[in-house]
C-alpha cells in the first residue's frame, strides 16, 4: 500500500464528525489492505508508531525538505526508514537523524510529509481509534462487529485479528479464544458519584474494596505462572513472591484478575508510588522484594481448568474464584439486594476508607466479563472526584517555579478518540514532582513557543477536582473547578483516560 492512500484516509476521517462515515472510510481502506500491511496501517491510523518513541526533536523535523513530485513511498518502506531512525544513538546521532529524516521527507509528497510530521510528533488527530477500526474491519470483511470485538479482546491485539480476518475471512475469528498464558485486555469501570447512586443503578450487586495497587492478570498452567499488567506487559520476573503465592493455590490451570499491593508492618496499604516503584523495579529484584514485598489480591476468575468463564455472570465467576483462592487473598466484599441496602453499602465504603483503601467498585452480579471495555456493570466510587486525564501541554512557571514546567493543560477523550481540553492546573505539585514532570514533558516536547510547551499526548495524570462549571473557553463547554494533581499514572495509556461523555454523565447538573 502506498503511504499517500493512508494519508488521504487520515485526512478524510479527520474532516468528518460522523462515526458512520469514519467507519465507511476505514472499511474501504481495509478492503485495499494486504494482511502483511496490517501491523503498520492500524497503528498509523491511530497515530501510533510501532517503534514507539524515536527520539527525534522538533529541530530536526522542522527543516524544510522539497517534497516529491508524485506518490511512490509505500507503508513498508516508511516503516523500515522509521525503524532505522529509532535505532540511531551515540556520537554523530544528530547528523544521522537529519540524514534519515531528510531522505524520508524527500521521498514523500507534500500531503505525505504533513501526515508523517503528525505521526512522528504524536499529533495525528483523525480520531481513528480502535473501536472505530473494529467496526470498519467488520464492515470490510462481512464479519459481525461483536465477534470482531471479542476476538480483539481475547487476542489483546487489533493487528493480529485484522491480519487473520483479511487473510482468511470471518472463520478466522474462531481461532481467538481465551488461552492460558496469553493475556486479554482487562474490564474497566465507569464512575459513580456515590455508593447509593451505584446501587440504585445496578440493583442486586456486590460492593468490593478498590485497592490502590497495580492491576495484574495472573495465568497459571501447572508450575508455569505468568503475571501481566493492564497494558499486557509481562512482569513475572519482577514479582517472585506473587508467583510463589499463586503456585500454592488449589488449581493447576486458571486465569485470575486482581491487584498487587504492598502493605506496611501494621497491615495498612503503602502509598501507590511505593507499590508502583516496587513493581517497576527491574534490578536487584530479590532485594526489592525483601524491602517492599507485594501481595496479590484477586477479585475475578476468567478461566478455571479448561473452562472459559468470560460469558458467565459475575456471581458464577466469583464462585469459581472462591474455589481457587482462599479468602485472605480475595478482596473484601458485601452483597446488597438493591437500593434498600444502600446504607449498608455506604457503611462498607466508610470501613474500606478507614482501612486505607481508595474506595469501592460496585459490580452487577449478572454481568459477564467485558474484556477491554469500560462496562456499565462496574461502577467505581471514590470519596473525592478524580479523573485520569492526558497532559496536552504545560506552561513555563514564574517566581520560584521559573525554569520548570508548571501549569498543565488537561484533556479528556471525545467519543471519536480526539482529546478535549478541560482546563489547567498548577496545584498539588511538590518540588520533586515539578522537577520530574519538567524532565518528562521535555522528552515528549513537540514545540515550545517560549511560554507553552506542547507535548505528545502520552502522559496520563490523575486529577482531583471539586466539580464542573460551564465555560465557553473550552471545547466541551465545561471546565474543572479547583483541579489539582494527585499523581501521575505511567501505568495507564492515553486510551484509558476518562471521557468527556462519562464526566458529563457524572455531573447532570452541568449542561453544555
Amino acid at each position: 500500500m502506498l503511504l499517500t492512500r493512508l494519508a488521504e484516509v487520515s485526512r478524510e476521517v479527520a474532516a468528518t464528525a460522523a462515526r458512520s462515515r469514519k467507519t465507511a472510510l476505514l472499511a474501504e481502506l481495509f478492503r485495499e489492505t494486504a494482511p502483511d500491511d496490517v501491523p503498520i496501517v492500524i497503528p498509523y491510523l491511530a497515530g501510533r508508531l510501532p517503534q514507539g518513541r524515536l527520539g527525534v526533536g522538533w529541530k530536526v523535523l522542522s527543516r524544510p525538505v522539497e517534497p516529491a513530485a508524485g506518490p511512490a513511498l509505500t507503508v513498508h518502506e516508511t516503516d523500515a526508514r522509521l525503524t532505522e531512525l529509532g535505532k540511531v544513538s551515540g556520537p554523530g546521532s544528530q547528523a544521522e537523524r537529519e540524514r534519515i529524516v531528510g531522505a524520508l521527507m524527500g521521498a514523500a509528497t507534500a500531503d505525505e510529509q504533513r501526515f508523517l510530521l503528525g505521526l512522528i510528533t504524536g499529533e495525528v488527530r483523525q480520531g481513528a481509534l480502535d473501536a472505530v477500526a473494529v467496526e470498519g474491519l467488520a464492515q470490510a470483511t462481512g464479519a459481525d462487529a461483536a465477534d470482531v470485538r471479542r476476538a480483539v479482546m481475547l487476542a489483546g491485539s487489533l493487528q493480529a485479528v485484522a491480519g487473520a480476518l483479511l487473510a482468511d475471512g470471518p472463520p478466522a475469528l474462531a481461532r481467538f479464544r481465551l488461552t492460558v498464558g496469553r493475556p486479554v485486555l482487562p474490564m474497566l469501570a465507569h464512575t459513580a458519584a456515590s455508593v447509593t447512586e451505584a446501587v440504585g443503578r445496578l440493583g442486586v450487586c456486590a460492593v468490593e474494596e478498590k485497592l490502590d495497587g497495580i492491576r495484574v492478570q495472573v495465568h497459571r498452567d501447572g508450575d508455569t505462572v505468568r503475571v501481566f499488567t493492564r497494558t499486557l506487559d509481562d512482569i513475572t520476573d519482577r514479582l517472585p513472591e506473587v508467583t510463589s503465592a499463586v503456585r500454592e493455590l488449589a488449581g493447576e490451570r486458571f486465569v485470575l484478575d486482581g491487584e498487587v499491593i504492598s502493605f506496611d508492618a501494621d497491615g495498612r496499604p503503602r502509598s501507590f508510588q511505593e507499590t508502583a516503584g516496587r513493581v517497576g523495579s527491574r534490578t536487584d529484584v530479590a532485594r526489592a522484594a525483601r524491602e517492599v514485598p507485594v501481595s496479590p489480591v484477586f477479585f475475578d476468575a476468567l478461566s478455571a481448568g479448561d473452562h472459559d468463564l468470560l460469558d458467565l455472570p459475575f456471581a458464577e465467576r466469583h464462585a469459581a474464584l472462591a474455589r481457587l483462592v482462599p479468602e485472605p487473598m480475595r478482596v473484601r466484599r458485601a452483597l446488597v439486594t438493591g437500593p434498600a441496602d444502600a446504607p449498608e453499602a455506604e457503611d462498607f465504603l466508610a470501613a474500606t476508607l478507614a482501612r486505607g483503601h481508595e474506595g469501592v467498585v460496585v459490580k452487577a452480579l449478572d454481568a459477564p466479563y467485558s474484556a477491554g471495555r469500560r462496562g456499565a456493570s462496574w461502577l467505581k466510587v471514590k470519596p473525592v472526584h478524580t479523573l485520569d486525564l492526558v497532559v496536552l501541554a504545560a506552561e513555563w512557571g514564574h517566581g520560584r517555579r521559573t525554569g520548570r514546567l508548571s501549569n498543565l493543560h488537561l484533556g479528556a477523550l471525545n467519543p471519536d478518540g480526539t482529546l478535549a481540553m478541560l482546563g489547567k492546573t498548577f496545584k498539588g505539585m511538590t518540588d520533586a514532582m515539578l522537577e520530574w514532570q519538567t524532565a518528562r514533558l521535555k522528552e515528549l516536547e513537540v514545540s515550545d513557543n517560549g511560554r507553552v510547551v506542547t507535548v505528545r499526548p502520552e502522559l496520563v495524570v490523575e486529577i482531583a477536582y471539586d466539580g464542573l462549571q460551564r465555560s465557553s473557553r473550552y471545547p466541551a463547554g465545561v471546565t474543572l473547578r479547583f483541579a489539582r494533581v494527585v499523581r501521575y499514572r505511567e501505568d495507564k495509556r492515553p486510551e484509558e483516560a476518562d471521557t468527556v461523555e462519562a464526566l458529563l454523565a457524572a455531573h447532570p447538573e452541568v449542561r453544555r
